[in-house]
């Protein structure tokens, strides 16, 4: 697929690193012929920003603010999982409070009526899946958090996307080997802009119960596999050695290795995380 190019910018907590991350990857290219972006957060649960649970609101006003740049209609979605109440979530983060002051509306994907099946094509675990028709129609902004997991490692701008699917009870899932499900999903969702949110991170016992890692870092691109590999040697770890990061590379998602890091660097904010 040729080089890949993935923003690692260090800076406080603010717009600031969001919009120089955005900018560097040319942010607008990413989004050229959509006239709909859905931000998909990561609301596995109701803890707030500052524990490296749950999408920071400041990172998603940031990319809405960018934006408006652009003809672009704008939702935050998520869905409901096994334990967790997304609308609950959107409240308890702060992030309702920040979709309305900016204009912008949201979307529990598991109460969307209209729904889609994709067929997957050299399934590893799901022959299908059915998603609502929006999610199909609209461009993908992955808004995932720097967070290890305590079955894949870590759940960067891929795992995020496994959040698209509307079901509530997604356990049934994690019976078909979780990295063969997130591999399979972005073989037919994928999206056209990863941004990860690392100004507060996780480590150990994620990606509910770990540790936060005040990290002050944002990662975007709009290669997923090459984003998320990227993040992952931000967090010490080797992405060859994360199946479902693999498996989507070997399957042409993706780069792992041919991958051109733009702004400051792996370097400047690696750290050697704590396992989950």
């Amino acid at each position: 697929m040729g080089s890949s190019r993935v923003a690692v910018v260090k800076g406080e907590r603010g717009h600031g690193p969001v919009y120089r991350a955005l900018d560097l990857i040319d942010y607008k290219e990413a989004l050229r012929g959509w006239d709909r972006a859905l931000i998909k957060v990561n609301f596995i649960t109701t803890k707030t920003w500052e524990t490296g649970a749950t999408t920071d609101p400041i990172v998603v006003e940031a990319i809405i603010q960018k934006m408006k740049e652009l003809p672009v209609e704008v939702y935050v979605v998520e869905s409901d999982a096994t334990m967790t109440n997304a609308d609950r979530a959107f409240r308890a983060t702060g992030m309702e409070e920040m979709c309305e002051r900016n204009g912008v509306g949201w979307i529990n994907l598991r109460h969307t009526g209209d729904r889609i099946e994709l067929n997957i094509p050299d399934s590893e675990a799901l022959s299908s899946i059915k998603v609502p028709r929006i999610v199909t129609e609209s461009a993908i902004v992955s808004a995932a958090k720097l967070k290890t997991h305590s079955e894949t490692q870590v759940t960067l701008g891929m795992k995020n996307m496994f959040g698209l699917l509307p079901d509530k009870f997604k356990g049934k899932y994690h019976f078909r080997g979780m990295h063969r499900v997130v591999a399979d999903i972005n073989a037919v969702l994928r999206p056209a802009l990863t941004v990860i949110d690392g100004f507060v991170a996780m480590e150990g016992r994620g990606p509910v119960h770990g540790r936060p890692v005040q990290m002050d870092t944002i990662i975007a691109g709009m290669d997923v596999v090459a984003t998320d590999a990227t993040a992952t040697r931000v967090m010490g770890l080797d992405p060859h050695q994360v199946d479902h990061i693999r498996m989507a590379h070997e399957r042409g998602l993706g780069e792992i290795d041919e991958v051109e890091v733009l702004g400051d660097g792996i370097e400047a904010v690696k750290r050697v995380f704590e396992r989950s």
